[in-house]
């Protein structure tokens, strides 16, 4: 089963985090947080609390299978570090499984991995995600590459766990 890193911060979309989490634990698949430091405790939008299970300086892409990126404002936080940002860019560079919903792409803009593909996300990065590259698709899934699964927001979460686990099973 695959290990998946979960880049995430103070402010993420709660229901982005906690749903694609169950669904993938229950397929039998580990889902590991990474923020700056782990064991601090953060909090979502909408009260959510969690304790971080790993530091990004404890933590290798190479250490996992796959990649979720939750949106709300975390991934705009997250990506003004240049840490989580190479994380994020070894991913798509290694052409493992990325997952990323809402603002999620923010932080695979910050990495330069998004141009030439078909993805979609909120419709607030829409222009800067075609800035980016990207050939943006308004719809509740994208499936690019059998790498790359976005989605724009938590109404579209069964679409984006469906393909997100079918990438997983290949």
């Amino acid at each position: 089963m695959a290990k998946i890193a979960t880049l995430i911060t103070n402010e993420f979309e709660d229901s982005e985090f906690t749903v694609p989490k169950k669904a993938f634990e229950d397929a039998g698949h580990e889902v590991v947080t990474i923020e700056k430091e782990s064991g601090v405790e953060i909090t979502g939008k909408k009260g959510e609390s969690l304790t971080v299970d790993q530091g990004i300086d404890d933590v290798k892409p190479e250490d996992f299978d796959a990649l979720l990126l939750p949106g709300g404002f975390s991934p705009d936080i997250l990506r003004a570090d240049d840490r989580f940002v190479e994380f994020t860019k070894a991913f798509m560079d290694d052409k493992k499984p990325v997952f990323a919903i809402c603002h999620g792409p923010q932080l695979l803009i910050s990495a330069k991995s998004l141009e030439g593909r078909h993805a979609t996300g909120y419709k607030s990065i829409k222009v800067d995600m075609e800035y980016a590259g990207v050939n943006y698709l308004d719809q509740e899934v994208v499936v690019c590459q059998d790498q790359l699964v976005t989605s724009r927001t938590p109404d579209d979460m069964p679409a984006f766990n469906r393909e997100s686990l079918k990438l997983l099973e290949k």
